[in-house]
C-alpha cells in the first residue's frame, strides 16, 4: 500500500482508520461530503502534510474516481442510516465498486455481523453459515454478494467485519456512540438493548490498526476476515467504568423493545433497531483464529482503558 484513499473519512469507522494511516506516514486521502467536516477532522489530526482533503459525493462513482489521486488502497467506510439501508446500502457499494474498478484498486469494504443471522457456533468464525432472519440482515448478505460479484475483474475487495464498536470518533450510528457521549457530558444515557447480558465490543483505534495491517496483504483479497474484540462486557459494567471516567451520577436507561417502538414514532432510526435486539439478547463472539494464524496478534485494548480513553476524548471535544 503507497497510499490510501478513505471513503466516509469522518464517519467512526472512516476517521479511526484514516488517523491510523496518518500516524503510519502513509499518504492518504479523506473522502467526504463535507469540506467543513473534513477541515475541522484534519485540524484535530494537526494538518498533517500526508493528508489530502476530497469532498464529493460516495453516490457517485465520477466523483470518487476523480479524487483518488493515485492511490491503491481504499477504504469503503461510508454508511448510510438504518432506516435507509434497504434503499441505499447496495447503491452505494454499486458506485464504489464501479469507480475501483474502473480504477482497477483494492478495496476494503467495513461491514458488521447481521449476515450471520442467529450463532450457530460460538465463536464466529468467517465460514459461519451466513441465515439472516432480520430485512437489514438480509440486505447485508446481497451486499457481500455485490462486492464478491465476478462483475468485478479489475477491482479486488476483502470484507473486514466488527462487532458493535466504541471510540473517541464513535458517534451516534454505532449503538454505544450516544450513550457514551451522554456520559461523558454528565447527562442521563439511554443504553440500547439488554445490560445483564455480556456482548462483543472492539475499541475503534485497535480495530482501525488490525485493518490497515490487513489492508496491506495481497492475499486478504477475495475474502471475509473477522476484526475481534477485546472480549466481552455487560451494559452495566461499561456504564460504571464510563460513569467513574466522568464523574457522572446520571443514571443510564436500557432502551428496550417498547422504548424504541416509541422514540421510532419521532425518530425512524430507533424503530429500525428493534429487530436487531436479539443480538443484545443472545449475542456472538468473532473467531479470532483466522487472523492471528495469518495477520497477526490481535489487538484487544482492556475495557477500563478504552472506555476512559474515550470518555476524556469526548469531554475535550
Amino acid at each position: 500500500m503507497t497510499k490510501a484513499m478513505v471513503i466516509g473519512a469522518t464517519g467512526g469507522t472512516g476517521a479511526a482508520i484514516t488517523e491510523e494511516l496518518v500516524r503510519r506516514g502513509i499518504d492518504t486521502i479523506a473522502f467526504g461530503r463535507s469540506r467543513q467536516k473534513l477541515e475541522q477532522f484534519a485540524g484535530r489530526l494537526g494538518n498533517p502534510a500526508h493528508l489530502t482533503l476530497a469532498v464529493g459525493d460516495a453516490m457517485r462513482p465520477d466523483d470518487i474516481a476523480s479524487q483518488a489521486g493515485g492511490a491503491d488502497v481504499w477504504f469503503h467506510c461510508a454508511n448510510v442510516p438504518y432506516h435507509e439501508m434497504a434503499s441505499k446500502l447496495i447503491p452505494l457499494g454499486v458506485s464504489v465498486m464501479e469507480a475501483a474498478e474502473r480504477m482497477a484498486v483494492r478495496v476494503v469494504a467495513i461491514d458488521g455481523i447481521y449476515p450471520y443471522g442467529r450463532r450457530q457456533a460460538n465463536p464466529v468464525t468467517e465460514e459461519h453459515p451466513k441465515q439472516p432472519h432480520t430485512r437489514k440482515g438480509k440486505v447485508r448478505l446481497e451486499y457481500e454478494r455485490m462486492l464478491f460479484s465476478k462483475r468485478w475483474s479489475r477491482a479486488k475487495v476483502l470484507i473486514a467485519r466488527l462487532p458493535d464498536y466504541y471510540g473517541p470518533t464513535a458517534n451516534e450510528a454505532s449503538y454505544l456512540g450516544s450513550t457514551l457521549e451522554a456520559i461523558a457530558a454528565g447527562k442521563m444515557a439511554f443504553y440500547i438493548g439488554n445490560m445483564h447480558t455480556p456482548r462483543e465490543f472492539i475499541y475503534l483505534p485497535d480495530a482501525a490498526a488490525m485493518i490497515v495491517e490487513l489492508a496491506g496483504k495481497d492475499f486478504a483479497y477475495g475474502q471475509n476476515w473477522n476484526i475481534p474484540g477485546a472480549g466481552l462486557i455487560a451494559g452495566r459494567e461499561m456504564a460504571k467504568i464510563a460513569q467513574s471516567a466522568s464523574g457522572s451520577v446520571k443514571p443510564v436507561i436500557p432502551l428496550k423493545k417498547l422504548g424504541l417502538s416509541l422514540l421510532g414514532i419521532g425518530l425512524p432510526v430507533m424503530k429500525e433497531v428493534v429487530e436487531m435486539l436479539y443480538l443484545t439478547e443472545e449475542p456472538l463472539t468473532l473467531s479470532r483464529d483466522k487472523y492471528e494464524r495469518l495477520i497477526g496478534p490481535v489487538l484487544a485494548t482492556p475495557f477500563q482503558e478504552g472506555i476512559a480513553s474515550t470518555i476524556k476524548a469526548l469531554q475535550r471535544k
